[in-house]
């Protein structure tokens, strides 16, 4: 591995801190941790509900980062500032979605916490600083996210973001709901 050209890439992403998480560049010693969190029927239960394999979330992984150099936003990823312990993925993406009415060009949140981090806020106040960011690097950008209607936990996650429901659609054939930043 050339780790100047690791650091080269990483030093794009900006390092977001509150008062009890740090939101950094996703790092190749995530791996185990970020494949525990997607590999878990309880996280991905709304989000498609297919546990990913390894091979999916080394691509996620990869993704996040490849975001930040194409877009200039992508994914943090969330660790715990007491203990260093990795606890999920958030930040924005333009996906490309096949969905209508169409996301494209618009910031596309998103969220995933392990299971052991939920309930406790973190959801929240992770959202919230990538929230603070984007309106201070992106505000042209119209804000959205999409969760499926029976996630009551995203749901509230959004609204005390300022997400409110724009539109109800359907994704990969499912009912989902897009909510949009005022």
């Amino acid at each position: 591995m050339n780790q100047a050209l690791v650091d080269a890439i990483t030093a794009h992403v900006p390092v977001l801190e509150t008062e009890r998480l740090r939101l950094r560049a996703h790092r190749i010693d995530d791996y185990d941790a970020c494949y525990a969190t997607w590999s878990d029927p309880a996280v991905t239960r709304f989000i498609g509900g297919v546990p990913q394999t390894t091979e999916q979330v080394w691509d996620r992984m990869l993704r996040s980062l490849g975001m930040w150099g194409m877009l200039g936003y992508g994914y943090w990823a969330v660790e715990e500032k007491s203990s260093g312990r990795y606890v999920g993925d958030v930040g924005h993406a333009d996906l490309r979605r096949d969905i209508e009415p169409s996301l494209r060009g618009m910031l596309e949140f998103g969220w995933v916490l392990a299971p052991w981090a939920h309930g406790q806020g973190y959801a929240s106040e992770a959202v919230n600083a990538a929230t603070s960011w984007s309106r201070e690097h992106l505000p042209e950008l119209n804000a959205v996210c999409i969760i499926a209607p029976e996630n009551a936990p995203s749901i509230r996650v959004a609204e005390k973001a300022g997400f409110a429901k724009w539109v109800d659609t359907t994704y990969h054939g499912s009912p989902i709901g897009v909510y949009r930043r005022a």
